[in-house]
C-alpha cells in the first residue's frame, strides 16, 4: 500500500498516531447515471433509489460530445415501486435473489407501456456499503436499512483502524453473494454492492451520530482525523470491491458522491471541515470530470464548487436553492428534479408545466421518477414533455 497525498490536509494525516494507507492509484471516469440515483433529503436513507435512464442527449453531453440544442432528462423506477408491484418488502429486494428477480419481472410490462427500457435486476440501493465494511451494524427494516452508529464517544476515534479485509463482514458478504448470483442469471447486469461510499461529513455522521455535527466545535483535532479517516478507507474500500469483481472501477463509482451532511456546516467551518476533505477525495478518484450531491448548501457554499473545480451538481430537494438561485449563483451545471411529492400531489397538466418552467432554468438535466403504480398516467405525461423537449 502506498501512503496518500496528504498535503492539502489541514491537520496532517499521520499526526494522530496512526497510519491511514491507500493502496495504489486508480482512475475513476465519470458517470453521473449513479450519482443521481443518491439519497434525497438529509435524513440519510436508502430506500427509494431509482434506476434511471439517461436520455441520448444527456449520454453524449456527459461523454463529451458536441451536443444540440435539447433538455436532457433522466427517468427511472424507484424500490419502492418494484416492492409495490412484485408484492414483496423493500427489506426484500436488498436480501432475496428471488423477490429481486420477481420484482423485476413485475415490472418489465409497466416499464413497455411507459416506452422505456425494463431495468436490469439489481440489489436495491443501498449506501452504506464502506461503513458496513468498517464494521456498521445495518439493520433492516420492512421499508429501509438503518445504520446504528459505530463510534459511542470522541475517544474512540483514536482508535479507530481499517479492516484486514474490508471484504470480510458478514453483509457484504451477503451481498456480494447475490450480486454474483443476478450476474450468473443476468449476465447483461452488472456487478454492485451498493453505492462505494457517502462522502465524508455524511460518513463521519454515520459513524459517529448526530454528536459529530458538534465534534468541530468541541474538538476540532478528532474531527479532523474522523473525516481522513472516512476519506482514505472509502478509497480502499472502492478498491478492494472493484478488484474482487475484476471490473473498470468507474462501473461502480460515478466522478462524484453524495455528502448532504455538509450543508450543516456554515461557510467558515465547510472551508476547513468539508472542502479539504472532498479535494482530496476527488483526488483520489482521479475522476476527469468532477460531480456532487449535496443537499442542505445554501448560495454562500456555493462559491466553493468553483474553488474545488466541480462541473455538475445535483442540488437534490434542497429546501435553500432554487431553480432561480442555482441560474444566478451556482458555478458549476447544475441538475434539476419534480420530486416524489409532486407527482403525487399535482396532477398530469401541472407536472408538464412543472417541467418546462424546469427546463428554461437550462439544467444540464431534469430527473424525476415513479414510485407509486397509481401515478402511471402522470409519468406517461411527463415523459412525453421530456421526449419533445429533449429533440429541441
Amino acid at each position: 500500500m502506498l501512503e496518500p497525498d496528504v498535503s492539502e490536509l489541514p491537520f496532517p494525516a499521520l499526526a494522530f498516531g496512526v497510519r491511514f494507507e491507500l493502496s495504489r492509484e486508480f482512475t475513476l471516469t465519470a458517470d453521473p447515471v449513479h450519482l443521481s440515483a443518491m439519497s434525497c433529503g438529509s435524513s440519510i436513507s436508502s430506500s427509494s433509489r431509482v434506476s434511471p435512464r439517461r436520455s441520448p442527449r444527456l449520454e453524449q453531453m456527459l461523454n463529451g460530445g458536441t451536443v444540440t440544442k435539447g433538455q436532457a432528462f433522466e427517468f427511472g423506477f424507484s424500490d419502492s415501486l418494484l416492492a409495490e408491484v412484485a408484492g414483496v418488502t423493500q427489506r426484500d429486494l436488498h436480501l432475496d435473489v428471488e423477490a429481486i428477480c420477481k420484482a423485476y419481472e413485475a415490472i418489465r410490462p409497466l416499464a413497455k407501456r411507459l416506452g422505456v427500457e425494463a431495468p436490469m435486476p439489481r440489489l436495491a440501493g443501498f449506501t452504506y456499503a464502506h461503513i458496513a465494511a468498517l464494521g456498521a451494524k445495518i439493520v433492516f427494516t420492512e421499508h429501509e436499512p438503518k445504520p446504528q452508529p459505530l463510534i459511542q464517544s470522541p475517544e474512540e476515534i483514536d482508535s479507530l483502524q481499517e479492516p484486514r479485509d474490508y471484504l470480510q463482514a458478514d453483509l457484504i458478504q451477503k451481498r456480494i453473494r447475490i450480486s454474483e448470483e443476478l450476474k450468473r442469471r443476468f449476465p447483461e447486469t452488472t456487478h454492485s454492492v451498493g453505492h462505494l461510499s457517502e462522502g465524508p461529513a455524511t460518513a463521519a455522521v454515520l459513524l459517529m451520530g448526530q454528536r459529530f455535527l458538534t465534534l468541530p466545535y468541541d474538538d476540532p483535532a478528532r474531527a479532523h482525523r474522523l473525516l481522513c479517516f472516512c476519506v482514505i478507507s472509502a478509497l480502499n474500500y472502492a478498491k478492494a470491491i472493484t478488484e474482487y469483481f475484476g471490473e473498470i472501477l468507474s462501473a461502480f463509482m460515478p466522478g462524484g458522491f453524495p455528502d448532504d451532511f455538509a450543508g450543516m456546516f456554515g461557510p467558515d467551518l465547510f472551508k476547513e471541515f468539508v472542502v479539504p476533505y472532498w479535494e482530496q477525495l476527488y483526488q483520489g478518484m482521479k475522476a476527469p470530470q468532477r460531480m456532487l450531491h449535496s443537499e442542505l448548501l445554501t448560495v454562500k457554499h456555493l462559491p466553493f464548487l468553483k474553488q474545488l473545480k466541480i462541473d455538475y451538481f445535483d442540488p437534490g430537494v434542497d429546501q435553500y436553492l432554487t431553480p432561480e438561485l442555482l441560474r444566478a449563483h451556482c458555478p458549476a451545471r447544475f441538475q434539476c428534479r419534480i420530486t416524489e411529492w409532486e407527482v403525487r400531489d399535482l396532477d398530469a397538466k401541472a407536472l408538464q408545466m412543472k417541467y418546462r418552467h424546469l427546463s428554461e432554468f437550462e439544467p444540464y438535466s431534469i430527473m424525476f421518477q415513479l414510485a407509486r403504480s397509481q401515478d402511471e398516467s402522470k409519468i406517461s405525461a411527463l415523459l412525453e414533455v421530456a421526449r419533445q423537449l429533449n429533440e429541441g
